[in-house]
């Protein structure tokens, strides 16, 4: 289906194309896979917004987009995923700065991090990389659905194999806390919102893709000891010994892969890896996609929750 793979690069997956005239919004930004996707982007022409709760780091990111690419159309957003409030606040502001979207990059996640709330009191990891980005498309859904791509590709991992959502206790307020499992039921929901938008929006022209990025060494990892970055690379390497790190544009590779793939129009809902899409596979430690991450019940029951702890309803 795809031509490019595990070692492909930002600037190979989008040789050849002109992103003029697209607008492409990516939460996360100010660094890493968000930098790396807002930089390979502007470099094809592409209006690119940069979104962040940190404006110092957004202002550097620009900046050094710029510096690549002096005529580089980059602007800046405040987006704190971890407070509705500011994700409102990003929405109403969005909607009276742009005229629209073309591709909305939902990229920014917190990973591994000790228990702890968002300020909503949602449980972090659940509330920052799934709660956050569910209100935030919705507020930027009029957006998309003025945009010509009407793509939305929202970054799972393969941290989804360590847990599905539980829909009983999204908060571990009843079960014992594990950074990882709350890491992968989040990452689960990452896939599941995509299936659950891609069924209530693809008759109106919007596709929404999964995307497992790889494995690469950013500050996604900031908040793991040393004792928890050790006992994951062993997991790794014992069930992967064929492991390789990407680096930052071949991890970037599969998001602007799933956003601009001529062989993805009109479909989505699906899950992507080295830049094609992944089958189901409930037994590989290295690859695939869970059934459980793809089931329309469980898109459904993330949707009817996720709706229910934010008190916010995508329009009809």
């Amino acid at each position: 289906m795809s031509n490019f793979g595990h070692q492909s690069t930002t600037d190979e997956v989008l040789a050849g194309k002109d992103l003029s005239g697209k607008t492409v919004f990516i939460t996360g930004g100010n660094s890493g896979l968000g930098q790396e996707t807002g930089r390979a982007m502007a470099a094809k022409g592409a209006h690119v917004v940069l979104a962040g709760r940190d404006p110092a780091k957004l202002d550097e990111a620009a900046a050094a987009i710029r510096s690549e690419q002096a005529d580089a159309n980059v602007e800046t957003i405040l987006c704190d995923l971890g407070s509705l409030d500011s994700v409102r606040a990003c929405g109403a502001e969005a909607n009276e700065r742009l005229d629209k979207i073309d591709l909305l990059i939902n990229n920014a996640g917190i990973m591994a991090t000790p228990k702890g709330e968002t300020s909503d009191g949602f449980e972090s990891q659940f509330g920052t990389n799934h709660l956050g980005h569910f209100v935030l498309t919705k507020g930027l859904m009029p957006l998309v659905e003025k945009g010509a791509d009407k793509r939305i590709v929202n970054l799972s991992s393969r941290g989804h194999h360590f847990a599905p959502v539980d829909f009983d206790d999204p908060n571990f307020e009843t079960t014992d806390y594990v950074p990882f499992v709350s890491y992968g039921r989040s990452k689960t929901a990452n896939v599941l919102f995509s299936v659950g938008l891609e069924q209530r929006f693809a008759d109106r022209g919007v596709h929404a893709y999964a995307v497992h990025p790889g494995g690469i060494q950013t500050n996604l990892g900031r908040h793991m000891s040393e004792e928890q970055s050790a006992a994951l690379i062993e997991r790794i390497t014992k069930t992967d010994p064929g492991f390789e790190w990407k680096t930052i544009p071949q991890g970037a590779a599969t998001s602007c892969w799933a956003a601009t793939a001529e062989e993805l129009e009109g479909q989505g809902g699906v899950y992507c890896e080295d830049c094609h899409v992944a089958e189901i596979d409930n037994d590989s430690p290295t690859q695939g996609v869970r059934s459980y991450a793809l089931d329309q019940a469980n898109a459904d029951a993330l949707w009817e929750m996720s709706e229910r702890m934010t008190g916010e309803t995508f329009s009809a």
